[in-house]
């Protein structure tokens, strides 16, 4: 199976497009009609510096993105999934046929539009620890006021507030073991006060229609293919809730045999997956056991060699427990014995169990915000 996956705000740069706009005029000439500038030369000379703000970025990657896909489309057909990150969700609906071009880059226009004039905010990335100890120590800090924007990938968060409190916390952070990058940005985006532009953009989507999807299309509030009657309701909502796309990720993986493209500028979301690959690889396909008090949550060893195989090919570089020396495998995982899952490593004899060996870490670029 193939998923396409579409970039938010942040992979814009100065030269997007250039092969794009040369391939697709019409659409290019109507993107320019519509914003009442041109497309291309924002894209491709930026005169004005203004490629980088929210109003100008947002229009500028849906249009990239959108014309990446129709490229795409026309030499492979469609995919059988479609996610986007923030922004990006709007160039999955286009995809899936919900809305149309020129609908899509409305409903950005004004988005982007409406997020500029916000209240001033920050974020920041935050590195190398969970959700659950993020939240923890803003709870220990008295920093309530910080709001979760994105779940990147599973130690990849991005958070969003006023600037002072996203100052404050970067100390508690930082004693935890995380890292801690504060992000070029104007707004607290996927936050609390993102509330009055919610509001406007509900009332501006209330003059859309949007049609049924031909594709599947995973939304970032719920990690979940959208439903014809919850579109509105869910890109609403997504203005001020956190982007839940390791969750997204995970629900995709977990269809089965899932490849993954990107298409637009930059491949900010292709090594997001990939982390989140590595880490999903380590979490046994569950089946549940009930009796009539307790819950219990097993795996099968057949089914831990088939997540690994379908997420790894021949020759990854691999860690093993208690050794700090990285190898390569030589094989795909097999089932010895009928029950030990497995898998040979070059430089090495014997077999491994799966159990004790774990991909070397990728490390995650830091994924659009908005």
């Amino acid at each position: 199976m193939k998923t396409y996956i579409f970039p938010g705000q942040g992979s814009q740069y100065v030269g997007m497009g250039k092969k794009l706009f040369a391939e697709f005029p019409t659409y290019t000439e109507q993107a320019s009609d519509l914003l009442g500038y041109s497309i291309s030369e924002l894209c491709l000379a930026d005169p004005n510096k203004q490629l980088n703000h929210t109003q100008f970025t947002q229009p500028a990657l849906y249009t990239v993105s959108a014309l990446a896909f129709l490229q795409q489309q026309k030499q492979q057909g469609i995919a059988d999934y479609l996610a986007g990150h923030s922004l990006g969700e709007y160039t999955a609906l286009f995809a899936a046929g919900a809305i149309s071009f020129e609908t899509g880059l409305k409903l950005v226009k004004k988005r982007g539009e409406l997020m500029s004039n916000a209240a001033s905010g920050a974020m920041a990335a935050v590195l190398n620890i969970t959700e659950s100890e993020l939240k923890s120590v803003l709870l220990d800090n008295n920093l309530e006021s910080i709001d979760i924007a994105n779940l990147n990938a599973p130690e990849q968060i991005v958070i969003s507030g006023l600037a002072d409190d996203i100052t404050q916390s970067q100390p508690g952070i930082e004693q935890l073991g995380g890292r801690f990058i504060k992000l070029n940005t104007s707004g607290a985006f996927h936050s609390r006060y993102m509330a009055p532009a919610q509001a406007e953009f509900a009332d501006f989507i209330q003059t859309i229609e949007f049609a049924p999807l031909h594709t599947p299309v995973i939304a970032n509030v719920t990690a979940k293919p959208y439903q014809a009657a919850n579109i509105s309701r869910l890109l609403i909502d997504q203005i001020t809730q956190p982007v839940q796309w390791t969750k997204s990720i995970e629900f995709l993986l977990s269809q089965g045999d899932m490849c993954f493209l990107e298409l637009g500028p930059k491949k900010v979301l292709t090594k997001l997956v990939q982390t989140i690959e590595q880490n999903f690889a380590k979490i046994p396909i569950l089946s549940t056991v009930t009796n009539s008090q307790v819950n219990h949550v097993v795996a099968t060893p057949q089914q831990q060699v088939t997540r690994w195989n379908n997420t790894y090919p021949i020759g990854t570089e691999v860690m093993v427990k208690g050794q700090t020396t990285p190898c390569k495998t030589r094989s795909q995982a097999t089932l010895q014995f009928g029950h030990r899952p497995t898998i040979y490593l070059h430089d090495y004899s014997g077999y491994f169990h799966l159990n004790d060996v774990s991909p070397a870490v990728i490390k995650a670029h830091i994924a659009a915000t908005a």
